[in-house]
């Protein structure tokens, strides 16, 4: 939220420019000449920077720099993945998809010398029996598989994972001869397509369908409730040159997987389809028309509206970093995110549209969800945010998931539901409901909505679109508040406590449980300052301002903070759950004793060694950097990387689980800006070996857009655009006087505060460039030059 004006700040006079005034976007894209350089949105041949001049020519001597190459197709085209050995499990193979269709790729279990497995699952696909729970009777149900059986046996493979296309392409190699293949599901259809053109040796190479049994997963983990089986197989059928493979449901409805093989010239290619409906049988229909239309076009036409979309995905940011092996990452994590999730699909579940053998067929919503979701903000993707879009759709199902005497105020969200947010009867081992403060069964674990809001409250503060504020956010906000003021009551010091509840996942309960008092305490102070916003008089105004003056303190001891109230952290715990204050809400940090309190809180949960898992290393990188450990952060991503993340940047806890991995881009956010308490923080966290750094139109909360080069070892500029008119505090990193400059090149007023911050007044569509005084560098956005070599992500040999 944003901080008060300092009363301490003066206004600072504005140095004025020697120099012509610099251009505008629009100018430079049309080519004319500037201040101080061009922003151009290209790049070159090779990853790497030019150093440029202390001082450039004068501004009317200079040309707009256009580069010969495209930045994106530079750092794209490094970052796919390679094959040169075939991947045998889900951990290692290429992955397709697009938020509901999904498919991996890998030998087939069994047969990994004759048979490559093609998986199609969907995110839409589940069973409907809610009196089983949402982790059997609700549970994403699996689909099936093709499998690939070339004629002769396979010797090899080179399989390129193109990220720019979002398309897989390369080779099988076979006793009998070659099959050349190229792959992708489509941007914006349910459309698997898979090309194929076999050498002389390998015309018989064929596709066989291989129905899964649509039984939820768990069933292979845990033992069945009483009373549930799996549903009835699936049926064949040929609708002409279409097969379907019809799966009903016991529930009522079915889901539907149908394709068909075109032979076109040399080549054929596989069109393949799924669909879902409940409770009608209109799954089929939907099936067949799409194979129908789909197949009439060769794979070239049906893949240049793909290419477009994946084309204008990734241009809406930049970032490019010296760091070879983790730059590859971080721009596959973005295409894994658009390949999983869609502002109109289901809020991803644990593995994304992919479908593996898992203990968790769901959604989980105390931490995958929040951590699956936070770097869209950053990388400018809210168009992939179903968070906001679920949570609105389904709210009325929040205030059922609480029990009847609270219904008429409150709502929640249980730990684990379907699509719609339903979780289900209580049965053993099928589901968590919310439970109620103070309760021993169901567990109370109270805080997940609130904390799903606060993702909601990052879509309203990186865009300023009140409507999210408004019609979403202060709504159900007030009503997870709610359940919460139920339990609040006043001890013999004063203050207001909860009884005991549940932080996830230590295992115990806690009164004052640390996890509901850092969620409720945000909440609170979000409610407040969104009702200003919105010019909103509500009669529990008071009541949010009571409880910010009179909650308890957080529990804490010698080593930190504690789970709760006599429930000191004293065991390995992968969750950070007692530390949301910390991060990601920010609430605490500003002194030098709170950022003790981290730091000690920080080094004991990490000390644990026995439970700690992948996402507690992106949380403690996160943390890191909230301290500007920029070394620190790197470090425990290091740990990450070697312990954790598979060969193709997946991630596995039992089953495939998505969130750590995209966490773990968004700490890489939070080491090159942060934009929380109202300032935009320009490098915060970087390591030493991080000289050079580029990031361009990185969304900050303001709804600003921010553009920044590092050179040689120090900022060189940054610029900042806004899209709201918000107040705008920017902390530049940049030694020395400074000078801002508008679009036009005219200086702009400023006031300096500590620390190296500005406060500029901009309006909505205003930008301001901050440079050191008198430096006109190069703007041209470029990837920077690798430290060292480094290996492709994949199974290269």
């Amino acid at each position: 939220m944003p901080t008060a004006p300092d009363p301490s700040c003066t206004p600072r006079t504005p140095r004025t420019a020697s120099s012509s005034p610099s251009p505008s976007r629009r100018t430079v894209l049309a080519t004319s000449t500037a201040l101080g350089g061009a922003l151009v949105v290209g790049g070159v041949a090779v990853p790497a920077r030019a150093a440029a001049p202390a001082t450039a020519p004068a501004a009317s001597a200079a040309p707009v720099v256009h580069s010969p190459d495209d930045s994106w197709r530079t750092v794209l085209d490094d970052a796919d993945l390679l094959w040169q050995k075939l991947p045998t499990t889900w951990y290692e193979g290429p992955y397709l998809g697009n938020g509901r269709l999904g498919s991996g790729i890998y030998a087939e279990p069994g047969a990994t010398a004759t048979a490559v497995r093609f998986n199609v699952q969907h995110s839409e696909v589940q069973d409907h029996r809610a009196e089983f729970g949402s982790l059997f009777g609700l549970a994403r149900l699996p689909i099936g598989h093709f499998t690939l059986e070339p004629t002769g046996t396979i010797t090899g493979i080179e399989w390129w994972m193109r990220l720019r296309t979002a398309e897989l392409e390369g080779t099988i190699t076979t006793t009998a001869g070659t099959l050349k293949l190229r792959a992708f599901v489509h941007s914006s259809s349910d459309l698997l397509a898979v090309e194929i053109t076999p050498s002389e040796g390998e015309q018989g190479f064929r596709w066989v369908f291989h129905p899964a049994d649509a039984i939820s997963p768990r069933a292979g983990f845990k033992p069945l409730p009483d009373g549930y089986t799996g549903n009835p197989p699936a049926v064949v059928e040929q609708h002409g040159e279409v097969t379907a493979a019809v799966q009903p449901l016991l529930a009522g409805g079915q889901h539907v997987t149908a394709w068909r093989e075109r032979t076109r010239g040399d080549s054929r290619t596989l069109y393949v389809t799924v669909t879902h409906s409940h409770p009608k049988t209109t799954a089929r229909d939907r099936a067949l028309r799409t194979v129908k239309t789909a197949s009439a076009l060769p794979y070239a036409l049906l893949a240049a509206p793909h290419r477009s979309w994946w084309d204008r995905f990734y241009r809406k940011s930049f970032l490019s970093l010296p760091d070879a092996r983790l730059q590859r990452f971080y721009w596959i994590q973005l295409y894994k995110t658009a390949s999983a999730a869609r502002k109109d699909a289901p809020v991803m579940a644990t593995s994304g549209p992919w479908l593996e053998p898992t203990p968790w067929p769901n959604t989980w919503w105390n931490l995958n969800v929040q951590l699956e979701y936070w770097l869209i903000h950053g990388s400018n993707h809210l168009e992939l945010d179903a968070v906001t879009r679920a949570l609105s759709e389904f709210r009325d199902q929040l205030s059922r998931e609480v029990a009847a005497p609270y219904r008429a105020d409150s709502a929640s969200i249980p730990r684990t539901t379907d699509p719609q947010l339903v979780n289900g009867a209580s049965v053993t081992d099928g589901g968590y409901g919310v439970g109620i403060p103070g309760q021993d069964s169901p567990t109370p674990e109270v805080g997940n909505l609130t904390w799903a809001l606060h993702n909601v409250w990052l879509s309203y503060r990186h865009t300023m679109d009140k409507s999210i504020l408004r019609d979403t956010l202060f709504p159900l906000l007030r009503k997870a508040v709610n359940y919460y003021l139920h339990f609040l009551t006043p001890g013999a010091d004063g203050k207001l406590h909860l009884p005991a509840t549940f932080s996830p996942e230590y295992g115990v309960n806690a009164p004052d449980c640390n996890y509901d008092l850092m969620l409720l305490r945000w909440g609170c102070r979000t409610l407040l300052d969104s009702a200003e916003q919105l010019g909103v008089h509500d009669p529990l105004t008071a009541r949010w301002q009571e409880v910010l003056a009179r909650l308890a303190p957080y529990p804490v001891d010698a080593n930190g903070f504690m789970i709760g109230a006599r429930v000191p952290f004293a065991k390995s715990h992968r969750h950070y759950s007692h530390m949301l204050a910390v991060y990601p809400l920010y609430e605490t940090g500003a002194t030098p004793d709170e950022r003790a309190l981290i730091e000690k809180s920080l080094a004991h949960w990490v000390g644990f060694e026995g439970a700690l898992q992948g996402y507690t290393f992106t949380g403690a990188a996160s943390m890191s950097a909230l301290l500007g450990k920029g070394e620190d952060a790197l470090k425990y991503l290091g740990q990450l990387m070697s312990r954790f993340i598979q060969a193709n940047t997946m991630y596995k806890e039992s089953g495939p689980v998505i969130e750590t991995p995209l966490s773990a881009a968004q700490s890489l956010h939070d080491m090159v800006c942060q934009s929380w308490g109202g300032t935009i923080r320009v490098f915060p966290a970087l390591p030493a070996a991080w000289r050079e750094l580029t990031v361009h139109d990185f969304r900050t909360q303001g709804a600003f857009l921010l553009s920044a080069v590092r050179e040689e070892g120090r900022t060189r500029w940054v610029r900042v655009n806004s899209e709201a008119g918000a107040p705008c505090a920017v902390r530049h990193g940049i030694d020395g006087p400074i000078e801002i400059r508008d679009r036009h090149g005219r200086p702009l007023a400023y006031e300096e505060v500590a620390d190296g911050t500005v406060r500029i007044d901009l309006r909505k569509g205003d930008s301001a460039l901050i440079t050191a005084e008198g430096d006109r560098p190069d703007l041209t956005i470029r990837p920077v030059a690798p430290n060292a070599a480094a290996p492709r992500w994949g199974l290269p040999v």
